[in-house]
C-alpha cells in the first residue's frame, strides 16, 4: 500500500482522484479550502472520499513552505499535485494571485518532494498553456503562447517539474488538461452554468459568437490517466496532452444539453472575454504511446452523465 499525497483534493479533479485511490492506498489530502467557490461543495467532495475509504485531511496552503514540509515527508511515496488558483478570467483581473499559488506553491511541492526522495510527482497542468494557435490539434511540439496570466502560471510550473527532473532526479509528470467536466466539477465552468441555467429554463450568455471551439474531456478518463502513473516511469519528465480528443464549438454545446434537457432557454451573445482562448483540440498521441490513454468518453455519453446526475439533486 502506498502513501499518496493530494494537493487540492478538495477540488473537482482532486477529489475523483482521490476517491479512486482511497480504498487501496493511504491517502492525504491537503487543501487550503480557498472560498473561490462555495465551501460547502469542497466539503460535499471530501464526503465522497471519505465514503469510500479512510483518508487524512489536512488544511493547509501550499504557499506555505513549513506546511508542505510537515506533509510530504520520507513515508510519503507518490504526489498528485492538483492544487492551482483556477480560472482565465479571474486571473486577467488578479494575476498575482494565481502566480503565487501555481508558481511558488509547485516550487514549494518539488523542493519538498525531492528532499523526501518521492518516487514520482504527477502534476496538473492545462492546455492554457498554449495559448495562440498555430495549428490543431496541439501536440506537445505545438509553441506555447499563452494569452492569460493563469495560461502562464501552468506554463512556469510544467518548465519547474521539468527542471528538477533533469536537474535533480525527481520523477516527475505534468498532464495537460483539456477542458474538464463531469460530476462535482466547479459551478463557474461552462457546462455547469449552461445545464443549471437551462434545466430552469433561464437565459444563457455566451461571450463571443459560439463558434470558439473546445476539447471536453470527461472526468473518468483525467482520473484513468492519473491512476496509470503509479505504475510506469515511462512519462517521467515529459509533460502530455490529456484531453478528449475531439473538439465542438459553443454553440453545438448548447445544442447537445438542450437536446438532454428539453430545456426553451433563450441563447444570448455578448463581447468576447479576455484572456479565452478561441480553440483548443488535443493530439493525445504522447500519452497514448507512453501510458496507453485513450479517452472513452464521448462528448454526448459525458453530458448525459453529467445532467443526470445534476438532476438527482446534487446542485454544483
Amino acid at each position: 500500500m502506498s502513501k499518496i499525497v493530494i494537493t487540492g483534493g478538495a477540488g473537482f479533479i482532486g477529489s475523483h482522484i482521490a476517491e479512486a485511490l482511497v480504498q487501496d492506498h493511504e491517502v492525504v489530502i491537503v487543501d487550503n479550502l480557498d472560498d473561490y467557490y462555495p465551501l460547502a461543495l469542497k466539503q460535499r467532495n471530501l464526503d465522497c472520499v471519505m465514503a469510500k475509504g479512510n483518508a487524512t485531511f489536512i488544511r493547509g496552503d501550499i504557499t506555505d513552505l513549513e506546511l508542505v514540509r510537515s506533509v510530504i515527508d520520507d513515508t510519503v511515496d507518490f504526489v498528485y499535485h492538483e492544487a492551482a488558483q483556477a480560472g482565465v478570467r479571474i486571473s486577467v483581473e488578479d494575476p498575482f494571485k494565481p502566480n503565487n499559488a501555481n508558481v511558488t506553491g509547485t516550487l514549494n511541492v518539488l523542493s519538498v518532494a525531492r528532499d523526501a526522495g518521492v518516487k514520482r510527482v504527477i502534476n496538473a497542468s492545462s492546455s492554457s498553456v498554449y495559448g495562440k494557435v498555430q495549428y490543431l490539434p496541439f501536440d506537445e511540439k505545438h509553441p506555447t503562447q499563452p494569452v492569460s496570466p493563469y495560461g502562464v502560471s501552468k506554463l512556469a510550473a510544467e518548465h519547474y517539474c521539468r527542471v528538477f527532473y533533469e536537474v535533480y532526479g525527481l520523477p516527475t509528470v505534468s498532464l495537460r488538461y483539456f477542458t474538464v467536466y463531469g460530476p462535482r466539477m466547479r459551478p463557474d465552468l461552462g457546462i455547469s452554468i449552461f445545464t443549471r441555467k437551462m434545466l430552469a429554463n433561464e437565459p444563457i450568455t455566451i461571450f463571443g459568437d459560439g463558434e470558439q471551439t473546445r476539447d471536453f474531456t470527461y472526468i473518468d478518463n483525467i482520473v484513468k490517466a492519473n491512476l496509470d502513473l503509479l505504475k510506469t516511469s515511462a512519462a517521467d519528465g515529459y509533460a502530455m496532452n490529456v484531453g478528449g480528443g475531439h473538439r465542438i464549438t459553443v454553440n453545438d454545446l448548447i445544442a447537445h444539453i438542450r437536446e438532454i434537457t428539453g430545456s426553451v432557454s433563450e441563447v444570448v451573445y455578448s463581447d468576447k472575454q479576455k484572456g479565452d482562448a478561441e480553440h483548443t483540440l488535443a493530439n493525445v498521441g504522447l500519452a497514448s504511446e507512453l501510458i496507453g490513454y485513450k479517452p472513452e468518453t464521448t462528448i454526448g455519453d459525458g453530458l448525459r452523465t453529467y445532467v443526470m446526475w445534476h438532476r438527482q439533486g446534487v446542485k454544483p
